[in-house]
């Protein structure tokens, strides 16, 4: 998966500036409380809009201010995991893990709902809601929906 990322954003008295491009299986987001790290990834995910700039995923553009685009956070199939989980609540824990593959065309999946389940041992808690689920519970319930997105 290759990154690319050229943009400009402000909130209140910070602003965030980002320019990297990263072409790898893995690329990581390092830095003190308060640097921006969860503004960009939001900026990156679509929860926000960027004031300016460029981001680009595999060579498709998400965003160009310049060009005026911006492709919704629903159809950019970045998966997300929050720190507070962000479950549905009014979905069972298989609404929730099927809630990414809505706007994913099947030629374009790459995880197969049954092993997720399987890899997180999440299988006994698919008719459950959220609010009858551990704070651990959960956050399985999110990264498997991050990865069926």
């Amino acid at each position: 998966m290759t990154l690319s990322v050229d943009i400009r954003h402000r909130l209140g008295d910070f602003a965030v500036e980002a320019r990297f491009d990263s072409a790898g299986r893995l690329t990581a987001l390092f830095g003190p409380s308060g640097s921006g790290k969860s503004t960009l990834i939001n900026l990156i995910a679509g929860l926000i809009r960027p004031d300016k700039g460029h981001i680009a995923v595999d060579g498709r553009v998400l965003v160009d201010t310049e060009a005026r685009i911006f492709v919704p956070m629903h159809r950019r199939r970045i998966g997300m995991v929050f720190q507070d989980a962000r479950l549905f609540p009014h979905m069972s824990v298989a609404g929730n893990l099927r809630y990414g593959r809505w706007f994913t065309p099947a030629s374009e999946r790459y995880a197969k709902m049954d092993a997720v389940v399987e890899l997180l041992g999440i299988g006994h808690l698919l008719d459950r809601r959220p609010a009858k689920l551990s704070g651990g519970e959960k956050q399985r319930v999110a990264i498997g929906r991050a990865l069926l997105a």
